[in-house]
């Protein structure tokens, strides 16, 4: 089986970010909490290899523990969205036409109503500005992202014969649902899983970059974009090597989810033969 370039290049940009980000739990040249002012805008050398920033932290520390922090956010953020919207879908497709699938349906249109950003200003209204609160606001709007697209998926499969034998076995939806439904949709569920996690990584570098993300001390590559705005006239480096770290991490996992829809989708495959 050929893999898809773009699946290639895809996994290739998301590993070394990742790659980065657990080096980073670890390791880093410089402590990222310690400020140097006396070294504060300094250029690239072999003391700080991206050199440092407004306040004299190092550069390159400060980017791989910001790709610890988008990578977190995103990845439990979309793991709340899939753990709740998978369910709900699947309940809802089980019961379409009821009142369960009208609810969810429902519950689908309401959250879609509020985008992750104003949801994180409700929830920072009340609990205040944190990480934890930017997960909370971008799981949210991921429920039903995995809600719509699992209930699409499964509807087509409760009309196809091996789901009626089941229920002709005495099976019930919901084990019809785990055992048949969901095998067969999980495919679909990774590729939206992908570009879900992509879009995470934008929406935490913008709740940050707005400081409703992760607080200082913690660095993010959204709030590394917002402290540099002043100086980018100065040393536009600071701008460009965070936004950089942004656009690549994001088209790498836009590029590898199409590659696993090429790969995983049964109809691409036979397209391409």
């Amino acid at each position: 089986m050929r893999i898809p370039a773009s699946l290639a290049f895809g996994a290739v940009v998301g590993a070394a970010f990742l790659v980065l980000a657990l080096v980073g739990v670890f390791w880093t040249p410089h402590d990222v909490a310690s400020l140097d002012i006396s070294n504060r805008v300094k250029p690239p050398s072999s003391a700080h290899w991206l050199g440092t920033d407004h306040l004299g932290r190092d550069m390159a520390s400060m980017l791989m523990v910001g790709a610890r922090t988008s990578i977190a956010v995103a990845v439990v953020a979309v793991g709340i969205g899939a753990a709740l919207g998978v369910p709900l879908g699947l309940l809802a497709a089980a019961n379409h036409g009821g009142i369960a699938d009208d609810l969810v349906m429902r519950f689908n249109d309401l959250v879609f109503a509020f985008p992750a950003l104003v949801v994180a200003i409700l929830i920072t209204a009340v609990f205040g500005a944190s990480a934890v609160n930017a997960i909370i606001a971008i799981g949210i709007f991921n429920i039903p992202v995995f809600a719509r697209v699992s209930r699409g998926a499964a509807l087509p499969l409760w009309t196809l014969d091996y789901t009626r034998t089941a229920r002709v076995a005495g099976k019930g939806a919901a084990r019809i649902s785990a055992e048949h439904i969901l095998p067969n949709i999980l495919n679909l569920l990774i590729v939206q899983g992908t570009i879900q996690f992509s879009l995470g990584i934008l929406a935490e570098a913008a709740l940050s970059y707005v400081g409703l993300g992760a607080q200082p001390p913690t660095p993010s590559w959204g709030r590394m974009l917002a402290e540099s705005q002043t100086l980018i006239g100065i040393a536009p480096r600071l701008a460009i090597l965070p936004g950089l770290a942004i656009v690549l991490m994001v088209l790498g996992l836009n590029m590898m989810g199409d590659g696993l829809r090429d790969l995983l989708d049964p109809r691409l495959r036979r397209a391409r033969t």
